[in-house]
């Protein structure tokens, strides 16, 4: 496993070789003419603000960006009591992310503006309960030959469900933020998704976007060790064994602060860590364009692979960070029994809704004809917060 030098504030996982941007034409350009800046809705310019600036406004005056505030992200109480407001929902995730996306985009001299833009909207379409609503809503659609997937209801989401404007329905976002929402985390195949022609699918998306799923395991992963530790989930030595890399910067910020608490150099080590990967994946990108020589955006979208990486250690030190997560923290005995209790609810309002759909507001229900009535029920509860949908869900109990 790789090792860090003992340095007061080490940030660096890897000598950093291949310091600077990358060429500017790997960039997406941000001017108005700009393809990728183009709308489905044409609009005039604005005096001082670009297409992805727009965007990124557009998407944080949202109804859907407010709500993720009452979504879950891993959890938002513990076992046997009440709500806490010390642990990160999926408002506060997102703003990790964006501030994570933001400083690696700069770094590499590509357009921060799309990547903040990107970040910011990259959790839109999650529903209540986090994975585990998204489970539930998918075991509930799949029994009529249908799924959910929250790139996909995300792109619904800023394409039709939000209402701003007189002119058009959605947010009338930019090509660059809708490939981008579809494509961040994950490639589609135009055989299974004719739907998605204007996305280039034959073709990966921009850097802008493929450094979305770094950011967001960099912030998730180092958020949740947080948070995991503070609810007492997670024992500081217990998490000292299990990761190396961890360990290293541990053992270095008690050395660095000799006198200060045990919480505090538990945080300093889990800054580090974060420091580490952000600058692992700005090394590793770099270092995989420049080994393949791509120079332009087209070359890019067109290489053999995505090109946004860790380095290899680092990637090994990820992947046991989430297998240790996912063992210690996502699956633990109390997080089990939230899990279950949110595929209940879900699963229960969804079951409940199909059978009485009056029961839902007509600008949703109306959404049925075209839809069908699965797909529209699903994107009505996926649209709730964690409250709102216990609270209609013990309604439904009740009649």
């Amino acid at each position: 496993m790789l090792k860090l030098a003992a340095r007061p504030d080490s940030t660096m996982a890897t000598e950093n070789k291949f310091a600077g941007p990358l060429s500017a034409a790997i960039a997406v350009d941000g001017g108005e003419q700009s393809p990728l800046a183009a709308r489905a809705y044409a609009q005039p310019a604005h005096a001082y603000r670009g297409p992805f600036v727009r965007d990124a406004a557009r998407i944080l005056h949202a109804r859907a960006f407010r709500r993720l505030a009452g979504k879950t992200q891993v959890f938002t109480r513990l076992q046997d009591e009440g709500l806490s407001d010390h642990f990160r929902n999926r408002l506060t995730h997102t703003l990790e992310v964006a501030q994570i996306a933001r400083t690696v985009a700069a770094t590499l001299g590509l357009n921060v503006e799309l990547a903040e833009a990107l970040a910011l909207a990259h959790d839109i379409g999650h529903p209540p309960f986090g994975h585990a609503g998204e489970r539930a809503l998918d075991r509930a659609l799949a029994a009529y030959g249908l799924s959910f997937d929250h790139n996909l209801h995300a792109l619904r989401i800023v394409t039709w469900f939000e209402e701003r404007y007189p002119g058009f329905r959605g947010l009338n976002l930019t090509l660059a933020v809708r490939e981008g929402i579809v494509k961040h985390s994950r490639d589609y195949s135009a055989h299974e998704h004719p739907e998605l022609a204007e996305f280039f699918l034959d073709r990966f998306p921009p850097l802008e976007a493929q450094l979305i799923d770094f950011a967001d395991e960099i912030a998730y992963l180092t958020a949740d060790l947080d948070d995991g530790l503070d609810a007492g989930i997670l024992d500081l030595d217990q998490v000292r064994e299990a990761l190396p890399l961890f360990r290293n910067l541990h053992d270095t910020a008690r050395a660095d602060y000799p006198a200060a608490t045990a919480k505090l150099t538990a945080y300093e080590a889990l800054r580090r860590l974060l420091n580490a990967l952000v600058t692992d994946l700005i090394d590793g990108t770099r270092l995989r364009v420049q080994t393949l020589g791509v120079e332009t955006l087209d070359e890019l979208r067109r290489a053999p692979q995505r090109l946004a990486a860790f380095s290899a250690p680092i990637e090994l030190e990820r992947a046991a960070i989430k297998e240790f997560l996912y063992t210690n923290l996502y699956n633990s005995p109390g997080q089990e029994q939230a899990h279950a209790y949110a595929g209940q609810v879900v699963g229960g309002l969804f079951a409940h809704l199909l059978a009485t759909p009056e029961r839902m507001p007509a600008d949703h229900l109306a959404q049925a004809p075209t839809e069908g009535l699965a797909r529209t029920v699903a994107d009505y509860i996926a649209g709730m917060t964690d409250s709102y949908v216990v609270q209609q869900w013990v309604r439904c109990q009740k009649r």
